[in-house]
């Protein structure tokens, strides 16, 4: 995102080609047009390119740190990564290998209201699934730019389109009054994750429909949240029940894709399965539904494995002598 990041990237890929003698001939990067590090890769000369999606290298990452190579039905559950369509994807579900994926299902698209402010500022996702349904305090609390938000978002102008688990995190997040802004990436979703009472066994429910592929609705979970808090239901009680639906709708979708799939080995990934109480429960369904589940153990599953993700398909890719994507 900054000059100064750029550089010491620069640099240090230029250090390492000394040190090692390394001249590449195969370079791996994110499809996002706009980042850094993809603008880096595609100046290069004399070198093959790769383009790996961003969820199909969380997936490939989860798969080369179990030292698989697939098919799996991949779970990527992160803030934002570009999707092959142009849209920014976050809520995954895809049949995938090291070489190749195919989008099977995935969260409802909502818009992200002012793109990158809509990351700093949750209530902006509260406001993109609610609109005017929202609770009073939270429009109360944001009474200064709610109007110009909605209509950000209903305009579609400068509001992208995102299937984005982290930003359904965010808004219920804002919904409780846990957090209006964040300081770092991810904070809402931490202290909705610190907030959940581990003794409430309740859960709500999302329906999925179908189409050329599932369609998971978060909006059922947010109005769940919202029901709820009106109710009188306690914050704590209400972040339990809102990742264990998640959770369960995880499990629901994988049930079906099985279906017409097949594959009964799942592969979780993305900074959303950081979350300690959704990938417990996740995973337990799972095992408890006769999948075998993969996760990371020596990787972590944030972005932080994403490298290690683009490789892998990098190799795959080659050793299986298919050089077009």
């Amino acid at each position: 995102e900054n000059y100064e990041t750029l550089r010491s990237f620069t640099e240090g890929v230029e250090h390492f080609r000394r040190l090692f003698d390394v001249t590449p001939e195969v370079v791996a990067y994110d499809l996002h047009p706009e980042y850094l590090s993809t603008k880096y890769a595609v100046d290069l000369a004399d070198v093959e390119l790769v383009g790996v999606q961003h969820h199909h290298a969380h997936i490939a990452s989860c798969l080369a740190d179990n030292g698989e190579s697939g098919p799996v039905l991949g779970v990527a559950f992160d803030g934002t990564g570009y999707g092959s369509d142009g849209t920014l994807w976050g809520g995954e579900f895809l049949l995938a290998d090291l070489t190749a994926f195919q989008r099977m299902a995935h969260l409802v698209p909502v818009p992200l209201p002012g793109g990158a402010a809509a990351i700093r500022q949750p209530w902006r996702m509260a406001a993109a699934y609610l609109g005017s349904e929202a609770p009073q305090d939270l429009i109360q609390r944001n009474a200064q730019h709610w109007d110009a938000v909605l209509a950000m978002a209903s305009r579609r102008v400068n509001a992208p389109l995102t299937s984005s688990a982290g930003r359904l995190f965010d808004a219920v997040a804002a919904i409780l009054g846990i957090r209006d802004s964040i300081n770092y990436e991810g904070q809402a979703a931490v202290e909705l994750e610190q907030l959940a009472d581990l003794s409430e066994l309740g859960t709500y429910f999302t329906s999925v429909t179908e189409g050329p592929t599932l369609a998971l609705h978060g909006v059922d979970l947010v109005r769940a949240v919202v029901a709820d808090l009106g109710a009188g239901v306690a914050p704590e009680a209400i972040a339990t029940r809102f990742h264990h639906g998640l959770a369960d709708a995880i499990v629901r979708v994988c049930l079906m894709l099985r279906e017409t799939t097949g594959v009964d080995v799942a592969a979780l990934s993305g900074g959303v399965f950081q979350n300690v109480l959704l990938l417990g429960r996740t995973v337990a369904a799972l095992e408890h539904a006769g999948f075998r589940v993969l996760t990371h153990s020596r990787v972590p599953p944030n972005d932080a494995g994403i490298s290690l993700g683009q490789v892998a398909v990098a190799a795959a890719i080659a050793q299986s002598g298919c050089r077009t994507r």
